[in-house]
């Protein structure tokens, strides 16, 4: 597997000469932050060795190379999911090979269910913590030496360096950023109102079914992490209402110009701290 690793960045690396210092991981509906990216050089997942394509909608499946002012960062526009047939291995894969090209911070979104009933849809929260319900983890099996210990510590699964640069950057733009903890699930069915009422005596005030394992990968491999979730609709049974993916893109496409701002002003201070 770490020859897959290096082979998928040195063919990157063959394309860009850039060192990105900062990752990003863009999810349903929250695309349009590549316009905020300058000088960009886009790479589709298919020319990538070893990467995979995205099949759901709202998950364009490119690799996109370029800075934000100074910074040089690696986005990742939309990602696979274990729901879709693949492996651990194989949903962390791009997020292994950001970390091999020199990623020092990785930032992951998504779109999710608000649990917290002090959430609307629409609402951008920061991820402060993660509970991880897939039944399932990325290091299973043998240890990959060179990506990390056995057993890594995820006591700061989401940086503190982070978190602080999103609640200044939120302040800055006269916003307060709410923060709260994220479930992963397997999916693809979104949850019922009974399990949305077990994942709030948990703890968790927003579901989705991504980003945990990308975090665990990250952490794994000595890379700081932090997270946004889009909060697109309120989760099964606190709403009279059907819940459809078309409608999660519709209510992330209302936010993008609040999440696209915030996210590249963290960015410029994250970069400005390594």
């Amino acid at each position: 597997m770490y020859e897959k690793l290096e082979q998928s960045a040195k063919y990157i690396q063959s394309l860009s000469s850039t060192s990105p210092k900062v990752g990003v991981v863009l999810g349903s509906g929250l695309g349009a932050f590549v316009d905020k990216i300058e000088n960009p050089k886009v790479i589709p997942y298919s020319e990538v060795p070893n990467f995979k394509s995205p099949n759901v909608e709202g998950h364009e499946g490119r690799l996109i190379l370029g800075n934000i002012e100074e910074v040089e960062i690696a986005v990742l526009q939309g990602r696979i999911h274990a729901y879709e047939g693949y492996s651990m291995e194989e949903v962390v894969f791009s997020t292994r090979v950001l970390a091999t090209l020199g990623i020092e911070n990785l930032i992951l979104t998504n779109a999710a269910g608000g649990i917290n009933l002090d959430y609307n849809p629409g609402d951008i929260i920061l991820i402060d913590d993660h509970i991880n319900l897939t039944g399932r983890n990325p290091l299973i099996g043998p240890n990959k030496s060179e990506l990390g210990p056995r057993f890594p510590d995820m006591s700061h699964a989401y940086h503190p360096d982070i978190k602080k640069a999103f609640l200044e950057s939120a302040r800055d733009m006269g916003s307060n950023l709410k923060s709260g903890v994220y479930a992963g699930l397997l999916g693809p069915t979104y949850e019922t109102p009974s399990e949305i009422k077990m994942l709030r005596i948990l703890g968790a005030d927003m579901v989705g079914m991504s980003t945990v394992p990308e975090s665990i990968a990250a952490n794994h491999f000595g890379v700081k992490v932090g997270g946004l979730s889009c909060i697109t609709n309120m989760a099964a049974g606190i709403k009279d209402e059907t819940l459809k993916h078309e409608d999660i893109k519709e209510q992330a496409l209302k936010v993008m110009n609040f999440f696209s701002s915030l996210l590249a002003d963290a960015i410029k201070k994250i970069g400005s701290e390594d």
